[in-house]
């Protein structure tokens, strides 16, 4: 890996991933790094042949060790402003416009979970754990982590924040919290197969489905709103059109965004 950038990003169809790449730094993140990963969030969301984008991190040590102090501590600040850690930022909270596929090839803390967190559909390794430690440090979770009683039952998002002690990916397929758990060399495929399907959707359908999923959960108020702009902007779409003669032609659609 030595001379390879810390974050690849490559396409396979209509899937962009992104690949943290410092496996001997077990994935940790940088400001750098949340800035490329923010702006690879901001071109897929640009790009009208995107849509699914895929997480997952090099090696089999960590899917991501959490923020790297030591760079954080030495290097250039974090700043919110800033538009792609500002992007970043809004993937790691679950709003972005396309769905997120997150594969967890490996353990994740702090704000390596966190990122994970940020995903619709969660495939882990056998091998994975999902931890947040931060109250170890005297710290934490301070990005979305304290919204994990979204995902899973409340009582068990506290006792993974307030202990610091990590659950199996087993364990969090019990909890609901992990679509689906695979031998570790299978877990990127098995994550790229959940993202093929969903990119075989409508972009217009997706986005709907994935912001009133969420929001019926954690806002049900705003949901009833988004849901009445959303019946309008999908079911008098192009695409809606085209699902329509596409199905009667027994052809498969071509989707326009629109």
């Amino acid at each position: 890996m030595t001379g390879e950038p810390d974050l690849l990003i490559r396409r396979h169809e209509a899937v962009s991933i992104v690949v943290l790449n410092r496996p001997r730094a077990r994935n940790a993140l940088t400001v750098p790094m949340i800035h490329g990963i923010g702006a690879a969030a901001v071109a897929a969301e640009a790009d009208p042949g995107i849509r699914a984008l895929l997480l997952t991190g090099a090696g089999d040590q960590a899917f991501s060790s959490g923020m790297d102090l030591r760079a954080f501590t030495s290097g250039e600040p974090f700043d919110e402003d800033h538009p792609a850690a500002a992007a970043y930022l809004r993937l790691s909270r679950g709003e972005l416009r396309i769905p997120v596929v997150a594969a967890a090839n490996g353990p994740a803390l702090g704000g390596g979970f966190e990122l994970l967190l940020g995903g619709d559909i969660l495939v882990a390794a056998d091998t994975a754990t999902f931890a947040f430690p931060e109250v170890r440090r005297g710290l934490f979770p301070g990005g979305s982590g304290t919204a994990l009683g979204t995902r899973i039952p409340m009582n068990i998002a506290l006792e993974l924040t307030l202990t610091g002690s990590p659950i199996t990916a087993t364990r969090g397929y019990e909890l609901g919290l992990v679509n689906a758990v695979a031998p570790a060399e299978k877990v990127f495929d098995t994550a790229l197969d959940y993202a093929l399907r969903i990119a075989e959707n409508a972009p217009l359908g997706l986005a709907a489905c994935k912001e009133l999923v969420r929001l019926a959960v954690t806002d049900s108020v705003k949901a009833l709103g988004r849901l009445e702009y959303w019946q309008r902007a999908v079911f008098t779409s192009t695409d809606a059109s085209e699902g329509t003669r596409a199905f009667l032609e027994r052809r498969s659609p071509v989707w326009r965004g629109r």
